[in-house]
């Protein structure tokens, strides 16, 4: 099959290369499964540079969310079968024709969505859901502002609080990317790169501020310019590239809790909560209140994962980026 492959840490997404490996070997108690879409994400990029969390052994094939058909069951999983769609996640190897993976890491593709939109799904709406619900415990009628909201985690972060009964304001790079936004939901739009945004914010919320922020960019500090009195911020990850130094002075005068959310965690220390969450996603789901957003054009073919990695790296792109694999199935 085909999988791109990192030898060594890398400088960035040009440097990757499209290998013929050997097909997975799955375990007994692992699926195997033929991928039909892969969801880019800019910690792929960190990844590859050795700059994420994570660092798998050499060689390895990156990325970490996708989606496809199981072509192989695990023994004693009686929950998913040959045939089945599902998307889920893997510490790496979706950039590939056919990945393995364990079952419990794998769910159905609800009937509303399509392959490229579950691509999507796995690890930025639970994430969202998790900062909104879990960490920031969001009541119909509050504010939320949501940084980089035409993003993957964005774009979910609006979706999910919306169908809970927020007001939205959706902070973007661009005025380009604020019909984005709207067709969304969000009830308003602001750039965070106007000087004069927090302002805004604040015009826009009579003055009082919004209850809750969903940060993935770094922008902690400017928000609690524009937070209320017992406002909750909820890091999520640092797009920008830099981990902020915050005042904690600025925190302590309006009562603001400044949380973390770290879902990939939730598993090993609060597994009860998975469950809980996916069900509530899949009931939005189902209801027509969310649905990943697909960038377009959709990469296809594995060496299109570098134009795919370099368009999220621009910050060019909104929604969920997504890169198919070539159409060529090696025999198993």
């Amino acid at each position: 099959m085909r999988a791109i492959v990192v030898k060594s840490w890398l400088k960035g997404p040009d440097d990757l290369e499209v290998k013929d490996v050997p097909m997975p070997a799955p375990k007994d108690d692992e699926l195997l499964v033929r991928v039909d879409s892969v969801g880019a994400n800019f910690f792929d990029i960190l990844t590859i540079q050795g700059k994420y969390q994570i660092k798998p052994p050499f060689p390895f094939i990156p990325g970490a969310e996708f989606s496809g058909t199981v072509v192989r069951a695990a023994v004693g999983d009686g929950r998913l079968k040959p045939g089945d769609r599902v998307f889920g996640s893997t510490d790496s190897g979706a950039y590939a024709e056919y990945t393995s993976v364990p079952p419990q890491q794998c769910l159905p593709i609800p009937s509303t969505l399509s392959f490229e939109q579950a691509a999507g799904l796995y690890i930025t709406y639970p994430t969202s859901y998790a900062a909104l619900v879990l960490r920031a415990a969001l009541r119909s009628g509050e504010w939320v502002l949501v940084h980089a909201a035409a993003g993957g985690v964005g774009v979910a972060a609006l979706q999910i609080a919306k169908a809970l009964g927020a007001k939205v304001i959706a902070a973007v790079g661009s005025d380009d990317k604020f019909g984005i936004c709207s067709a969304q939901g969000a009830d308003h739009c602001v750039n965070y790169r106007d000087s004069a945004w927090t302002s805004k914010v604040l015009s826009l919320t009579g003055g009082r501020g919004v209850d809750i922020v969903i940060d993935p960019v770094g922008l902690v500090e400017k928000s609690l310019t524009c937070a209320a009195w017992n406002a909750r911020i909820v890091v999520v990850g640092f797009a920008a590239g830099t981990i902020e130094k915050i005042a904690a002075n600025r925190i302590l005068l309006k009562n603001v809790a400044v949380t973390g959310v770290h879902w990939g965690a939730y598993a090993k220390n609060e597994p009860e909560r998975v469950p809980e969450v996916w069900a509530a996603l899949f009931k939005m789901a189902e209801r027509g209140q969310i649905a990943p957003v697909v960038y377009d054009p959709v990469f296809s073919g594995l060496d299109r994962a570098k134009d795919a990695l370099r368009a999220i790296a621009s910050r060019a792109t909104h929604g969920k980026v997504v890169v198919k694999p070539a159409e060529t199935q090696p025999k198993l």
